[in-house]
């Protein structure tokens, strides 16, 4: 996946978005297809976030056998 690409089309739905005229089927229409991309994005990012590997943890010695924490 082109990041560039993609927040270039992002942007560019932005830009239509804030341009159209609020009240009219345009406006209504461009709000919709920003919503579906943004929760699209939402939706990937959650993929990527899920993929994440769980690093190892400690069982033994002095460091990490503790606290049990995520950055």
């Amino acid at each position: 996946m082109n990041i560039n690409a993609a927040h270039a089309a992002h942007a560019a739905l932005v830009n239509t978005a804030s341009a159209a005229t609020p009240g009219t089927v345009q406006g209504s229409a461009a709000l919709s297809v920003l919503k579906k991309s943004m929760e699209a994005q939402q939706n990937a990012a959650a993929q990527l976030i899920a993929a994440l590997p769980q690093p190892a943890l400690a069982t033994s010695g002095g460091v990490g056998t503790l606290v049990n924490t995520y950055a």
